[in-house]
């Protein structure tokens, strides 16, 4: 792995408070440099390429209309792909060839990480469905199934929200459910192909401006059946839910008291980290967590922490990360830290320095600070 410690793209940024180091990319090449939604990694698992959200305010939203950079660390470059502006946080990596996957209007493309390398087609949502309208979003967040054969479909058109998976050798899209209220947040199961986390989400219905509820936040879909909820007395104050690397539990957070994890055979919750309350990821055994706290309210500043579930002690790799000029809600301007490279690097977003950047830390140094 190319350290990116010595790449002349990154400068060494530590906490005042509690000494850590970060590596923060400076390259101008784009005026926001955001990483992946923390489902998504946002480095390839040898660490050659680091991807990254490229925006250009004030065009563009959280939305659609950023589009994607990569650094090559053997090369020590920066790249920008001006045809890959994407909806939502679709973004996904191949971890093992660096291609990028992500979802415009209907379609889902990828392209490799390399300048000479070219965008395409990977599949389309169906006409017959869209009817001319304008997708909101195809895929909140392209993860693959199992083997690898396919990715997954949680599509807004109109009043309609459609679950299903769309096979990488371009054969038809797949619908598992048609849904007429808001499922988004789809990701498949880590072992099993016919299985989906979704959840219900907040929503604006398009024709009058409401509001839409949640009842029950976290659901799993298996194709041919329909969704159930994973919990019985699920709360809106759910959120933020990915997979364990297993595909045994599902890891949530509950904004009142901290991160939780799930068996989805039992359904029995387990408190892990009470301090985590916005947006948490955790390594593949579970032992260490890291999450952002106060990315909705920036009054004081955000945290990104790190949890030691062995000793029970928290660690801020950032102590305050103050609200940037453009503030958050236009572009979704949260660290959503990640661990990454086979839990050897975390990755968050930080606005220190008066603008929004990637930033990698290592996570052998936090092991060590907090046992």
């Amino acid at each position: 792995m190319t350290h990116f410690s010595r790449s002349a793209l990154f400068c060494k940024w530590t906490d005042p408070h509690s000494g850590v180091i970060s590596w923060l990319l400076t390259s101008p090449v784009a005026p926001m440099r955001q990483s992946f939604y923390f489902v998504n990694r946002s480095l390839t698992t040898d660490g050659r390429f680091c991807w990254f959200y490229a925006g250009y305010p004030p065009s563009a939203d959280a939305n659609y209309g950023r589009v994607l950079g990569v650094v090559d660390f053997e090369d020590d470059e920066v790249r920008v792909f001006p045809e890959t502006a994407f909806l939502d946080g679709s973004p996904l990596i191949d971890p093992r060839s660096g291609e990028a996957y992500w979802v415009t209007g209907q379609e889902i493309w990828r392209r490799g990480p390399k300048q000479s390398m070219r965008a395409q087609l990977v599949n389309r949502f169906p006409d017959d469905l869209a009817r001319g309208r304008r997708p909101y979003r195809i895929t909140t967040h392209l993860t693959f199934c199992a083997d690898g054969t396919s990715l997954n479909i949680d599509a807004q058109i109109g009043r309609d929200w459609y679950v299903g998976d769309a096979p990488m050798d371009g054969t038809p899209v797949r619908i598992w459910q048609h849904f007429t209220r808001c499922y988004n947040h789809g990701q498949f199961s880590p072992v099993d192909r016919d299985l989906q986390l979704i959840a219900q989400d907040w929503w604006i219905d398009p024709a009058t401006g409401e509001r839409g509820a949640i009842d029950n936040r976290m659901w799993l879909i298996r194709r041919g059946e329909h969704a159930f909820p994973i919990l019985e007395q699920g709360s809106p104050l759910h959120t933020h839910e990915w997979w364990s690397s297993d595909g045994a539990s599902v890891w949530y957070v509950d904004y009142s008291t901290g991160t939780w994890n799930v068996d989805i055979s039992s359904r029995v919750p387990e408190l892990v980290w009470p301090g985590g309350r916005c947006h948490s990821h955790a390594t593949a055994d579970g032992r260490f967590l890291v999450g952002d706290n106060g990315s909705y309210n920036w009054a004081n500043g955000c945290r990104v922490t790190f949890y030691n579930t062995l000793s029970g002690t928290e660690l801020n790799i950032a102590s305050s990360l103050p609200l940037p000029d453009i503030g958050r809600d236009k572009y979704h301007i949260d660290p959503h830290p990640q661990f990454c490279c086979d839990d050897q690097i975390i990755a968050y977003t930080t606005t220190v320095g008066g603008e929004v950047t990637l930033a990698l830390t290592p996570v052998d140094r936090l092991i060590e600070l907090t046992s």
